[in-house]
């Protein structure tokens, strides 16, 4: 199986399970995925964005980005 066929697979996962999926792939990488994030936070964050102080990125963006900080 291809990453472009597990990636497709794990789309059919319900948000939990795809979290799951994420936490492992991450722990195997070695690096932890538990942050401490409150939810004041997280609704200063949406905010930002609503309010157009910040600017989503596409996924198509994300995955780039990431790509280019993992070389």
């Amino acid at each position: 199986m291809n990453v472009e066929e597990i990636c497709h697979q794990a789309q059919r996962l319900t948000q939990k399970k795809r979290t799951e999926l994420i936490q492992k792939l991450l722990e195997g990488l070695g690096t932890s995925c538990t942050y401490d994030v409150s939810d004041d936070e997280i609704l200063e964050r949406v905010n930002e964005t609503r309010e157009g102080h910040v600017q989503d990125i596409s996924h198509q963006q994300l995955i780039s980005g990431l790509k280019h900080f993992g070389n």
